[in-house]
């Protein structure tokens, strides 16, 4: 594993453990070169998923991505990062289970939906406003009646 401060490619492994439910490794390294001390983990990948995305074009599927949107919308919420993991877990084993190998986007963001409402409904609502394009305040007042 490349090392994250000066790039030499030999690291050792320093402590092993499940996480996540046991869907990953986390795996704490230090690099023989610079000490220096990093995460990583190691998750099981059924197949390579696309996201057909609205214009057409498709595009390797981002684990990340799909965390970085949901820490978006739970920004400043009292949502932890082990419980974004978990959904994010959950909404992956989805996608590939499905046995679809191009997923809609659309369909990317109803999951993420979904998990939201389970988590939190101010962070379920952030995440309509951009998922749904929300041009104006009726739209928001329409939303939230309808989750109410």
């Amino acid at each position: 594993m490349r090392c994250p401060f000066c790039n030499i490619e030999e690291s050792q492994v320093k402590d092993s453990r499940s996480a996540e439910d046991g869907a990953s490794i986390r795996r704490r390294r230090q690099c023989s070169s610079c000490g220096g001390r990093f995460t990583t983990f190691e998750r099981v990948q059924l197949r390579d998923l696309y996201v057909q995305k609205g214009n057409g074009q498709n595009e390797i599927f981002d684990r990340e991505k799909l965390v970085r949107s949901m820490i978006i919308a739970t920004r400043k919420r009292n949502i932890s990062e082990e419980k974004i993991d978990l959904s994010v877990n959950g909404i992956v084993r989805q996608l590939e289970s499905s046995g679809e190998k191009s997923i809609v986007s659309k369909e990317i963001g109803r999951l993420v939906m979904d998990e939201l409402l389970k988590l939190d409904k101010v962070s379920y609502i952030r995440y309509a406003s951009v998922y749904k394009d929300f041009k104006e305040e009726e739209d928001f007042k329409e939303f939230i009646e309808s989750v109410e």
